[in-house]
């Protein structure tokens, strides 16, 4: 038995889309906080059970029977999500799991400058100190984080910045593919995976430059300092403590903690991951009139 938390989440509900192409239905429970939210799943043959990261008692049920546990990260930050997340990868153990595989980041690492990549270094020490075989699933930085952080900039034709560094944008529907992939081949990776990106790591000025050449009008890059980013978006409407944590991405950038790729996702999907230049050329498709 498969069981995927998060289930109705955009990844968590791809990883499922996926699974039901080759596992069949009858062998995935979709663990959901409010099963009445996930009725198209239940349509389709798949168990839906409560389950909630801040309610220990579901999970014992969300997680009876379980040969692996998928534990999607939970969508808080700090202590809480620490605190979320040792009670899904307790209560996975407890169940009696084969194996618990976890969706962390590339960046995880305890020193980060990144706000959410501390959070899934501290998941994965967690995940290590317990006695069930892991996967930490260190997927690459989402593709659609990029388009949140310079699509106002790239629409205006000023991409403004603070200093940054390569990193290798992944889309989350790869990702998604192949988190199920290795569920539906248990064991193919223990402990953390390589990092699971796409081919390229480009720059925000490659970015600018990228969509360029696919708009056909000049967007240009400029860099400005950390202090006068955090005040142009605050007075853009951002709230203060969202751009700080964005800027944690951009210092933790510029250190490299997001530059790798490696062949781990192409080989896995058997084919070439989405590129940034597709990613993009998809988000600035002029709109019919």
């Amino acid at each position: 038995m498969i069981i995927i938390t998060g289930a109705n989440g955009q990844l968590g509900a791809a990883i499922i889309e996926n699974l039901l192409r080759t596992v069949p239905p009858q062998q995935l429970v979709a663990s959901v906080r409010d099963p009445s939210q996930a009725t198209a799943l239940a349509a389709r043959g798949v168990e839906v059970r409560a389950g909630d990261f801040a309610q220990p008692d579901t999970l014992r049920t969300a997680f009876a029977g379980a040969d692996q546990v998928l534990i999607v990260s939970a969508n808080k930050l700090g202590e809480e999500a620490r605190r979320l997340h040792q009670t899904a990868i307790e209560a996975a153990q407890s169940s009696g799991a084969r194996r618990i595989l976890y969706t962390s980041h590339m960046g995880a690492r305890p020193d980060s400058f990144f706000e959410p990549a501390l959070n899934h270094a501290a998941s994965e020490a967690l995940l290590a100190a317990q006695p069930v075989p892991f996967t930490a699933l260190r997927h690459g930085f989402y593709a659609e984080s990029a388009l949140h952080m310079v699509g106002r900039g790239l629409q205006a034709g000023l991409l403004r910045t603070p200093e940054d560094g390569p990193v290798s944008w992944t889309t989350r529907a790869d990702l998604a593919e192949a988190d199920a992939l290795l569920l539906a081949q248990p064991g193919r990776f223990d402990g953390p995976t390589p990092p699971l990106t796409a081919a390229e790591a480009v720059t925000m000025a490659d970015l600018a430059a990228l969509a360029s050449e696919i708009t056909g009008r000049e967007i240009k890059h400029l860099t400005v300092t950390d202090d006068q980013w955090l005040q142009d978006q605050v007075a853009l409407g951002m709230p203060a403590p969202v751009a700080a944590l964005l800027l944690g991405s951009f210092k933790s950038s510029r250190r490299g903690d997001f530059a790798a790729v490696d062949p781990a996702l192409e080989t896995l999907l058997g084919r070439r991951p989405q590129t940034m230049r597709a990613v993009l050329a998809r988000a600035l498709k002029p709109t019919d009139a």
